[in-house]
């Protein structure tokens, strides 16, 4: 896993975390952690597809 992909993926589990503290305390605030998860998990897939097409062509070059 790209290293931008695994800090990706920590910031979505802390988002989703704090999104999810939000909600129960009663706070709205939360709707902000929810797009927050939305992008970093966003960011993270693009990382790991971008990663496993560059191993896909260093193998197919070889």
């Amino acid at each position: 896993m790209p290293r931008t992909a695994l800090y990706a993926s920590i910031v979505l589990v802390l988002a989703v975390t704090a999104a999810v503290v939000s909600f129960v305390e009663g706070n709205w605030l939360g709707v902000v952690w929810v797009l927050m998860a939305g992008v970093s998990s966003n960011i993270a897939w693009f990382h790991i597809r971008k990663d496993r097409i560059e191993r896909a062509a260093r193998g197919a070059g070889e």
